[in-house]
């Protein structure tokens, strides 16, 4: 999406400066979505025909990245799963299909595309992202951590047995006539999506997973679309587009990806509701915490070792104030707080690294 590890290290510097949320940011609770359980056959066809596509619910349209501009054309998604796959299919409204990318693991952003990041425990670190466009060349890569705090990425990573296709609706790179958009059909398998998690399928529990679309102005140069130039020879922003918003235009901060839980439930049958759990929310703000901080060190050369410095008012969640105790210590510090919502204790270290322990 919007940061390539591929782009110039003077770009990825003024990118860090430049990213992140404001440390003074109202916490959003980040989208929720249901994904049942089918015991249907799904064709990957890029046509989501079956039943159980039929009554699956659709997410909330997407928005722009940053959360208030409604995008120009519409982009939605439903999820299914089953014990072999986890299903996505998606509908791209756009009346010029395009696309020129065909060799897997480029940087297929470059060209209209949709795209996926999925960070099983929430930690943030160790996720993955998928990419496409409408030629169903594919972009999957692993990631160590954010780029915010230098993570590695693992580029020959791939989806091993993944299923992909797509729809068009209209009639691809025809610059004469004018389409209604694309549908994409994804079946990724769980076999290749645990290994960053606990190692068994989330029945009854639920990811941090995202979704993002970026759309170009497009140029024609001899019949053949292309990246819009302005005047200056230089290609013209992208749009990002999300079904949860980041609040900056960073795919690359894990904490504001949607919650996807997984019923056990096929659609038909099920009374399942899910509700973000309360230290979901108390995460959030430590998070907050976190981009303060860095705003205080990037500015000073030095964190704020001071509870009472860093937290300025009061945090209160569901009528109960939070108590953070600011751990500082020879590398950095740490976050801590006693959930008065469960029997864990939640942590998050100057790294953007969150984990939980369980209280004895």
């Amino acid at each position: 999406m919007y940061f390539s590890f591929k782009k110039s290290l003077v770009g990825f510097l003024v990118f860090l400066q430049l990213s992140g949320v404001s440390a003074q940011q109202k916490m959003v609770v980040p989208k929720s979505y249901i994904a049942h359980k089918t015991s249907e056959s799904i064709s990957i066809d890029g046509k989501g025909e079956e039943a159980s596509w039929g009554s699956a619910k659709w997410t909330s349209d997407f928005i722009d990245i940053e959360g208030a501009k409604k995008p120009r054309y519409q982009t939605r998604v439903k999820m299914l799963w089953d014990e072999k796959y986890l299903y996505f299919y998606a509908e791209l409204e756009e009346p010029h299909v395009w696309a020129t990318l065909k060799q897997r693991d480029t940087i297929i952003f470059y060209n209209n595309d949709f795209e996926i990041f999925i960070d099983p425990d929430g930690d943030t670190y160790n996720y993955m992202e998928f990419e496409m466009n409408a030629l169903n060349t594919l972009w999957d890569l692993y990631l160590t951590k954010p780029y915010r705090e230098g993570g590695k990425v693992i580029d020959n990573w791939d989806i091993k047995g993944i299923k992909t296709a797509v729809h068009i609706n209209g009639t691809i790179n025809n610059t004469s006539d004018i389409d209604k958009g694309w549908s994409v059909e994804i079946a990724m398998p769980w076999t290749s999506l645990i290994e960053a998690g606990d190692n068994k399928i989330p029945v009854d529990n639920y990811w941090r997973i995202n979704f993002s679309r970026v759309n170009w102005d497009y140029q024609l140069n001899q019949d053949t679309y292309q990246r819009k130039q302005g005047a200056n020879g230089k290609y013209l922003p992208e749009y990002n587009w999300v079904w949860s918003p980041q609040w900056v235009v960073n795919m690359h901060e894990p904490e504001w990806w949607g919650y996807v839980y997984f019923s056990s439930e096929e659609r038909e049958n099920s009374k399942d509701e899910f509700i973000v759990p309360l230290d979901e929310k108390i995460k959030l703000e430590l998070y907050n915490l976190y981009r303060k901080q860095k705003e205080y060190q990037r500015k000073n050369g030095a964190w704020i070792e001071s509870s009472q410095k860093l937290i300025t008012s009061p945090i209160v969640i569901e009528g109960k104030e939070i108590e953070v105790m600011l751990e500082a210590h020879s590398q950095g510090w740490n976050l801590i707080v006693d959930s008065p919502f469960t029997d864990k204790q939640l942590i998050l270290s100057e790294d953007g690294a969150f984990k939980t322990k369980t209280n004895n």
